[in-house]
């Protein structure tokens, strides 16, 4: 039986990319190194642990009054800066959900200023709550990296 024109170039491409396949099969090993991420949901305390940690590392300078890792809620006291004493912020962290994401992170700030001996409440600029998640953020992004 004769083996037609069409048949035998066709079974030595068959053949080569067996072939092929055989050889790029050999490249994948069950010892070939992972590249594995971080999980960006870590909830072993109620909330995100990156935004959790990098909440607390942020404004550690300032004494805690309250925390809630099940909540996600961190409350500092007064804390008046002491090249600047006539005036105080207090400061609330709020951790949203479980993801590390930026909408999952709030902070909340007051701030009072000293007249004529008492504390009397003044505003705060939006951009220094704005560069306090920014900068929690930033801090827990690179947590998660480190933790690969």
């Amino acid at each position: 039986m004769a083996l037609s024109k069409t048949f035998l170039p066709r079974l030595a491409r068959i053949g080569l990319a067996g072939t092929a396949l055989a050889a790029l099969a050999a490249c994948g090993g069950a010892d070939r190194p992972r590249a594995d991420l971080a999980a960006a949901n870590v909830t072993q305390i109620g909330v995100n642990s990156y935004l959790w940690r990098a909440s607390l590392e942020t404004i550690s300078f300032a004494p805690l009054l309250q925390t809630d890792s099940a909540g996600g809620v961190i409350v500092t006291d007064w804390y008046a800066n002491p090249r600047n004493p006539a005036e105080r912020v207090k400061l609330t962290v709020s951790i949203l959900d479980q993801d590390l994401r930026a909408d999952a992170l709030r902070v909340a700030a007051s701030r009072q200023v000293n007249q004529n001996g008492s504390w009397v409440d003044a505003p705060v600029q939006a951009a220094t709550v704005q560069k306090l998640e920014d900068i929690i953020l930033t801090k827990a992004r690179t947590l998660r990296r480190q933790a690969i």
